[in-house]
């Protein structure tokens, strides 16, 4: 098959569409981490952005971004989610993805 077929997915669309056993088994196991238990909901949002910017995934980061506000998360726990990977990643984290996670919250 031509890659120009798969160039309007994602690799996670590929993913969910080619392997659905494993992405079923995937998507059960994100359920059960996402579920309150120890940490509430608002909080692992916020630390799935953190974890997402310092793993150089953007998409999933300000995905996190919109859960977290619906959440309750306010703004300025997404602006310091994100400063906080400053001590892990330097920079990065602020250059690649602060400003687009706060104008993601704006627009939430």
């Amino acid at each position: 098959m031509e890659l120009g077929v798969y160039m309007d997915k994602s690799g996670y669309q590929i993913f969910q569409g080619q392997s659905p056993e494993v992405a079923a088994a995937f998507n059960n196991l994100v359920a059960t981490l996402a579920k309150p238990s120890a940490l509430d909901a608002k909080t692992k949002n916020l630390l799935y952005i953190a974890m997402k910017i310092v793993t150089s995934d953007e998409g999933a980061a300000l995905a996190h971004v919109t859960i977290a506000k619906k959440l309750g998360a306010k703004r300025e726990e997404i602006r310091e989610t994100i400063l906080l990977t400053l001590a892990v990643v330097g920079l990065k984290g602020i250059n690649t993805t602060l400003a687009r996670a706060l104008e993601t919250y704006d627009k939430a």
